[in-house]
């Protein structure tokens, strides 16, 4: 049979198991997040300019007519 300290235990050991995997979890959804932010600014930046080229030539093309 089994005794109550040993399910205490296997509780206790189950409930750390847990609280350890949601601090790794959180630790690497913080870096997903940055990732994403990252790829995010480096990609307004270069359509950015693009865009801004674009616009600049379309309107160089309107005030010429």
């Amino acid at each position: 049979m089994f005794n109550i300290n040993t399910k205490f235990k296997r509780i206790s050991l189950a409930l750390a198991r847990i609280s350890t995997e949601k601090g790794a979890t959180a630790t690497e959804y913080s870096l997903l997040v940055g990732l994403i932010a990252l790829v995010i600014v480096g990609g307004v930046g270069l359509f950015g300019g693009n865009l801004n080229t674009f616009f600049s030539s379309l309107a160089t093309t309107v005030g010429t007519w």
